[in-house]
Protein backbone atom coordinates (compact mmCIF):
# COMPACT_ATOMS: atom_id res chain seq x y z
CA UNK A 1 0.00 0.00 0.00
CA UNK A 2 2.82 2.31 0.80
CA UNK A 3 4.41 1.53 -1.87
CA UNK A 4 1.28 2.11 -3.87
CA UNK A 5 0.73 5.78 -2.70
CA UNK A 6 4.21 6.81 -3.33
CA UNK A 7 3.92 5.87 -6.92
CA UNK A 8 0.58 8.02 -7.36
CA UNK A 9 2.41 10.79 -5.39
CA UNK A 10 5.12 10.49 -8.00
CA UNK A 11 3.08 10.92 -10.58
CA UNK A 12 0.85 13.39 -9.66
CA UNK A 13 4.18 15.37 -8.46
CA UNK A 14 5.69 14.87 -11.91
CA UNK A 15 2.73 16.75 -13.77
CA UNK A 16 2.46 19.50 -11.17
CA UNK A 17 6.14 19.82 -11.89
CA UNK A 18 5.39 19.92 -16.22
CA UNK A 19 3.11 22.22 -15.39
CA UNK A 20 5.30 24.59 -13.20
CA UNK A 21 7.84 24.12 -15.86
CA UNK A 22 6.13 25.08 -18.93
CA UNK A 23 6.68 29.17 -18.25
CA UNK A 24 10.47 28.05 -17.92
CA UNK A 25 10.64 26.25 -21.13
CA UNK A 26 9.00 29.64 -22.71
CA UNK A 27 11.35 31.87 -21.08
CA UNK A 28 14.24 29.60 -22.19
CA UNK A 29 13.49 30.08 -25.80
CA UNK A 30 13.27 33.66 -25.47
CA UNK A 31 16.31 34.54 -24.06
CA UNK A 32 18.14 32.24 -26.58
CA UNK A 33 16.10 33.45 -28.90
CA UNK A 34 17.40 37.24 -27.61
CA UNK A 35 20.60 36.29 -28.30
CA UNK A 36 20.32 34.64 -31.53
CA UNK A 37 19.22 38.01 -32.95
CA UNK A 38 22.12 40.01 -30.74
CA UNK A 39 18.62 41.84 -28.83
CA UNK A 40 18.65 42.22 -25.01
CA UNK A 41 17.37 39.31 -22.91
CA UNK A 42 14.68 39.34 -20.68
CA UNK A 43 15.28 37.02 -17.57
CA UNK A 44 14.79 33.72 -17.59
CA UNK A 45 11.11 33.62 -15.15
CA UNK A 46 10.04 36.76 -17.16
CA UNK A 47 6.79 34.71 -18.27
CA UNK A 48 6.33 33.89 -14.80
CA UNK A 49 6.07 37.69 -13.54
CA UNK A 50 4.01 37.84 -16.98
CA UNK A 51 1.62 35.51 -16.02
CA UNK A 52 1.48 36.63 -12.09
CA UNK A 53 1.17 40.24 -13.32
CA UNK A 54 -1.95 38.66 -15.67
CA UNK A 55 -3.78 37.55 -12.21
CA UNK A 56 -3.39 40.80 -10.42
CA UNK A 57 -5.19 42.49 -12.89
CA UNK A 58 -8.78 43.38 -13.43
CA UNK A 59 -11.20 41.44 -15.62
CA UNK A 60 -13.11 43.30 -18.59
CA UNK A 61 -15.18 41.57 -20.99
CA UNK A 62 -17.61 42.77 -23.95
CA UNK A 63 -20.82 43.35 -23.26
CA UNK A 64 -21.99 40.37 -25.69
CA UNK A 65 -20.01 37.96 -24.10
CA UNK A 66 -21.37 35.11 -23.00
CA UNK A 67 -20.82 32.62 -20.51
CA UNK A 68 -18.90 30.31 -22.84
CA UNK A 69 -16.51 33.59 -23.59
CA UNK A 70 -15.94 33.38 -19.19
CA UNK A 71 -15.81 29.35 -19.22
CA UNK A 72 -13.13 28.77 -21.95
CA UNK A 73 -9.75 29.64 -20.19
CA UNK A 74 -10.87 27.07 -16.85
CA UNK A 75 -11.96 24.75 -19.92
CA UNK A 76 -8.76 25.20 -21.78
CA UNK A 77 -6.20 25.38 -18.90
CA UNK A 78 -7.95 22.17 -17.60
CA UNK A 79 -8.21 20.18 -20.78
CA UNK A 80 -3.72 20.89 -20.94
CA UNK A 81 -3.68 19.92 -17.44
CA UNK A 82 -5.43 16.37 -17.89
CA UNK A 83 -2.79 16.33 -21.19
CA UNK A 84 -0.41 17.22 -18.38
CA UNK A 85 -1.24 13.93 -16.32
CA UNK A 86 -0.96 11.10 -18.92
CA UNK A 87 2.71 12.29 -20.30
CA UNK A 88 5.57 10.77 -19.14
CA UNK A 89 8.02 13.22 -18.21
CA UNK A 90 10.69 12.10 -15.38
CA UNK A 91 9.54 8.44 -15.09
CA UNK A 92 7.98 6.04 -16.81
CA UNK A 93 5.93 3.11 -15.86
CA UNK A 94 3.71 4.93 -12.77
CA UNK A 95 0.22 4.52 -12.39
CA UNK A 96 -1.02 7.06 -14.34
CA UNK A 97 0.35 4.90 -17.25
CA UNK A 98 -2.93 3.19 -17.92
CA UNK A 99 -4.68 6.12 -18.93
CA UNK A 100 -1.57 7.38 -21.20
CA UNK A 101 -2.87 7.30 -24.37
CA UNK A 102 -1.82 8.95 -27.74
CA UNK A 103 -5.51 9.02 -28.80
CA UNK A 104 -6.58 10.41 -25.34
CA UNK A 105 -3.90 12.77 -25.57
CA UNK A 106 -5.24 14.14 -29.23
CA UNK A 107 -8.51 14.47 -27.53
CA UNK A 108 -7.39 17.22 -25.38
CA UNK A 109 -5.28 19.31 -27.76
CA UNK A 110 -8.74 19.11 -29.95
CA UNK A 111 -11.12 19.69 -26.99
CA UNK A 112 -8.91 22.95 -26.06
CA UNK A 113 -8.72 23.94 -29.79
CA UNK A 114 -12.69 23.52 -30.73
CA UNK A 115 -13.30 26.28 -27.36
CA UNK A 116 -10.72 28.62 -27.79
CA UNK A 117 -12.24 28.81 -31.68
CA UNK A 118 -15.88 28.99 -29.84
CA UNK A 119 -14.25 32.13 -27.47
CA UNK A 120 -13.12 33.77 -31.04
CA UNK A 121 -16.63 33.31 -32.68
CA UNK A 122 -18.39 34.04 -29.41
CA UNK A 123 -18.18 38.26 -29.07
CA UNK A 124 -18.78 38.50 -32.98
CA UNK A 125 -15.77 40.46 -33.93
CA UNK A 126 -13.57 40.13 -37.32
CA UNK A 127 -10.43 39.14 -35.76
CA UNK A 128 -12.08 36.45 -33.29
CA UNK A 129 -13.54 34.83 -36.90
CA UNK A 130 -11.07 35.05 -38.67
CA UNK A 131 -8.79 33.54 -36.24
CA UNK A 132 -10.87 30.80 -35.44
CA UNK A 133 -11.41 29.47 -39.13
CA UNK A 134 -7.45 29.77 -40.12
CA UNK A 135 -6.76 27.92 -36.84
CA UNK A 136 -9.41 25.04 -37.65
CA UNK A 137 -7.89 24.82 -41.12
CA UNK A 138 -4.74 24.43 -39.60
CA UNK A 139 -5.75 21.62 -36.99
CA UNK A 140 -7.92 19.41 -39.42
CA UNK A 141 -4.29 19.41 -41.62
CA UNK A 142 -2.16 19.23 -38.85
CA UNK A 143 -4.16 15.95 -37.07
CA UNK A 144 -3.97 13.78 -39.34
CA UNK A 145 -0.64 14.31 -39.85
CA UNK A 146 0.56 14.12 -36.38
CA UNK A 147 -1.93 10.73 -36.00
CA UNK A 148 -0.03 9.12 -39.18
CA UNK A 149 3.53 10.12 -37.47
CA UNK A 150 2.04 8.55 -34.17
CA UNK A 151 0.44 5.04 -35.37
CA UNK A 152 3.73 4.79 -37.04
CA UNK A 153 5.47 4.75 -33.79
CA UNK A 154 2.83 2.29 -31.98
CA UNK A 155 3.26 0.31 -34.60
CA UNK A 156 6.84 -0.23 -33.53
CA UNK A 157 5.72 -0.93 -30.04
CA UNK A 158 2.49 -2.67 -30.38
CA UNK A 159 0.64 0.04 -28.48
CA UNK A 160 -0.68 3.40 -28.56
CA UNK A 161 0.16 4.01 -24.82
CA UNK A 162 2.45 6.73 -24.49
CA UNK A 163 4.53 5.37 -21.13
CA UNK A 164 4.56 1.75 -22.90
CA UNK A 165 6.21 2.38 -25.88
CA UNK A 166 8.18 5.08 -24.41
CA UNK A 167 9.55 1.99 -22.08
CA UNK A 168 10.09 -0.43 -25.43
CA UNK A 169 11.83 1.83 -26.65
CA UNK A 170 14.43 2.40 -23.85
CA UNK A 171 14.76 -1.20 -23.66
CA UNK A 172 14.81 -1.77 -27.54
CA UNK A 173 17.99 0.63 -27.14
CA UNK A 174 19.91 2.41 -29.98
CA UNK A 175 18.16 0.75 -32.92
CA UNK A 176 18.23 2.72 -36.45
CA UNK A 177 14.65 3.10 -37.66
CA UNK A 178 14.50 4.63 -40.89
CA UNK A 179 10.90 5.25 -39.80
CA UNK A 180 11.29 7.02 -37.00
CA UNK A 181 13.81 9.46 -38.91
CA UNK A 182 10.59 10.49 -41.00
CA UNK A 183 7.90 10.59 -38.14
CA UNK A 184 10.42 12.35 -36.27
CA UNK A 185 10.63 15.58 -38.82
CA UNK A 186 6.59 14.96 -39.61
CA UNK A 187 6.31 15.03 -35.68
CA UNK A 188 8.32 18.33 -35.39
CA UNK A 189 6.61 20.12 -38.40
CA UNK A 190 3.03 19.27 -36.51
CA UNK A 191 4.54 20.61 -33.03
CA UNK A 192 5.41 24.04 -34.15
CA UNK A 193 1.95 24.46 -36.45
CA UNK A 194 -0.02 22.93 -33.22
CA UNK A 195 2.75 25.48 -30.85
CA UNK A 196 1.91 28.34 -32.68
CA UNK A 197 5.95 29.04 -33.97
CA UNK A 198 7.61 30.54 -36.67
CA UNK A 199 6.81 29.56 -39.76
CA UNK A 200 3.34 28.80 -39.19
CA UNK A 201 2.73 31.60 -36.90
CA UNK A 202 4.20 33.88 -34.87
CA UNK A 203 3.09 34.27 -31.29
CA UNK A 204 4.88 37.73 -31.04
CA UNK A 205 2.67 39.39 -33.13
CA UNK A 206 -0.57 41.10 -33.18
CA UNK A 207 -0.85 42.37 -37.30
CA UNK A 208 -4.24 41.49 -38.34
CA UNK A 209 -3.92 39.68 -41.22
CA UNK A 210 -0.85 37.08 -39.99
CA UNK A 211 -2.32 36.06 -36.45
CA UNK A 212 -3.74 32.63 -35.68
CA UNK A 213 -3.73 32.19 -32.23
CA UNK A 214 -3.56 35.63 -30.72
CA UNK A 215 -7.16 36.84 -33.04
CA UNK A 216 -8.82 34.25 -30.68
CA UNK A 217 -7.53 35.55 -27.75
CA UNK A 218 -7.02 39.08 -27.92
CA UNK A 219 -10.53 40.17 -26.51
CA UNK A 220 -9.40 37.92 -23.28
CA UNK A 221 -7.57 39.76 -20.22
CA UNK A 222 -6.42 39.32 -17.09
CA UNK A 223 -6.43 36.15 -15.25
CA UNK A 224 -8.45 34.59 -18.53
CA UNK A 225 -5.72 35.57 -20.41
CA UNK A 226 -3.63 34.28 -17.96
CA UNK A 227 -4.62 30.86 -17.70
CA UNK A 228 -5.02 30.75 -21.77
CA UNK A 229 -1.04 31.58 -22.14
CA UNK A 230 0.42 29.50 -19.56
CA UNK A 231 -2.03 26.48 -21.27
CA UNK A 232 -0.25 27.21 -24.11
CA UNK A 233 3.16 27.03 -22.17
CA UNK A 234 2.10 24.01 -20.97
CA UNK A 235 1.21 22.80 -24.79
CA UNK A 236 4.73 23.49 -25.94
CA UNK A 237 6.18 21.73 -23.53
CA UNK A 238 4.08 18.34 -23.98
CA UNK A 239 4.98 18.70 -27.77
CA UNK A 240 8.21 18.79 -26.48
CA UNK A 241 8.27 15.92 -24.29
CA UNK A 242 6.46 13.49 -26.80
CA UNK A 243 9.64 14.25 -29.08
CA UNK A 244 11.85 13.38 -26.30
CA UNK A 245 9.97 9.96 -24.96
CA UNK A 246 9.66 8.77 -27.99
CA UNK A 247 13.18 9.44 -30.06
CA UNK A 248 15.45 10.41 -26.74
CA UNK A 249 14.11 7.99 -24.15
CA UNK A 250 17.45 7.66 -22.58
CA UNK A 251 17.72 8.81 -19.31
CA UNK A 252 14.18 8.70 -18.13
CA UNK A 253 13.37 7.04 -14.69
CA UNK A 254 12.42 3.33 -15.41
CA UNK A 255 12.90 2.93 -10.72
CA UNK A 256 11.42 5.24 -8.24
CA UNK A 257 14.70 5.86 -6.47
CA UNK A 258 15.85 9.18 -5.95
CA UNK A 259 19.14 8.58 -8.09
CA UNK A 260 17.03 7.17 -10.91
CA UNK A 261 15.17 10.27 -10.53
CA UNK A 262 16.85 12.85 -10.05
CA UNK A 263 19.17 11.24 -13.36
CA UNK A 264 15.57 11.11 -15.19
CA UNK A 265 14.90 15.03 -14.23
CA UNK A 266 18.50 16.06 -15.18
CA UNK A 267 18.39 14.67 -18.45
CA UNK A 268 14.92 15.68 -19.55
CA UNK A 269 16.37 19.29 -18.24
CA UNK A 270 19.55 18.93 -20.82
CA UNK A 271 17.21 17.23 -23.61
CA UNK A 272 14.68 19.96 -23.41
CA UNK A 273 17.26 23.18 -23.57
CA UNK A 274 19.13 21.50 -26.45
CA UNK A 275 15.80 21.25 -28.45
CA UNK A 276 14.51 24.58 -27.48
CA UNK A 277 18.05 25.74 -29.30
CA UNK A 278 17.30 23.70 -32.10
CA UNK A 279 13.83 25.26 -32.58
CA UNK A 280 15.31 29.05 -32.19
CA UNK A 281 17.74 27.76 -34.63
CA UNK A 282 14.83 26.77 -36.69
CA UNK A 283 12.88 30.35 -36.01
CA UNK A 284 16.01 32.45 -36.86
CA UNK A 285 16.61 30.68 -40.33
CA UNK A 286 13.08 30.83 -41.56
CA UNK A 287 10.39 32.99 -42.19
CA UNK A 288 6.95 33.47 -41.62
CA UNK A 289 5.38 32.45 -44.30
CA UNK A 290 2.15 33.26 -46.30
CA UNK A 291 -1.24 31.75 -45.17
CA UNK A 292 -1.98 29.86 -48.52
CA UNK A 293 1.39 28.17 -48.18
CA UNK A 294 0.35 26.79 -44.76
CA UNK A 295 -1.41 23.70 -45.99
CA UNK A 296 1.50 22.82 -48.19
CA UNK A 297 3.93 22.64 -45.32
CA UNK A 298 1.26 20.41 -43.56
CA UNK A 299 0.77 18.59 -46.21
CA UNK A 300 4.47 17.92 -46.39
CA UNK A 301 4.24 17.00 -42.89
CA UNK A 302 1.15 14.21 -44.23
CA UNK A 303 3.31 12.85 -46.47
CA UNK A 304 6.98 12.47 -44.38
CA UNK A 305 4.48 10.75 -41.63
CA UNK A 306 2.80 8.38 -44.83
CA UNK A 307 6.52 7.96 -45.84
CA UNK A 308 7.37 7.15 -42.04
CA UNK A 309 3.94 4.24 -42.03
CA UNK A 310 5.20 2.42 -45.35
CA UNK A 311 9.00 2.68 -44.79
CA UNK A 312 7.93 0.46 -41.44
CA UNK A 313 5.76 -2.12 -42.80
CA UNK A 314 8.63 -2.22 -45.42
CA UNK A 315 11.60 -2.35 -43.97
CA UNK A 316 10.53 -3.53 -40.24
CA UNK A 317 7.81 -5.97 -40.20
CA UNK A 318 8.54 -7.54 -43.81
CA UNK A 319 5.56 -6.45 -45.74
Amino acid sequence: MDRQLTAWGLAAAQMFVLIAAAPLLAGWLQRVKCHMQNRGAPPVTQPYRNIAKLFRKRILLAENASWLFRAVPYIVFGAMVLAAAVVPFVAVRLPSATIADLIVLVSFFALARFFTALAGLDIGTAFGGMGASREMMVSALAEPAMLMAVFTLSMTANTTNLSVATGFILDAGLVLRPSFMFALLALTMVAVAESSRIPVDNPATHLELTMLHEAMILEYTGRHLALIEWASQIKLMIYSVIIIDFFFPWGIATAYSATDLAIGAVSVAIKLMLLAVTLVVWETVLAKMRLFRVPQFLGFAFMLSLLAMLTHVVLETGG
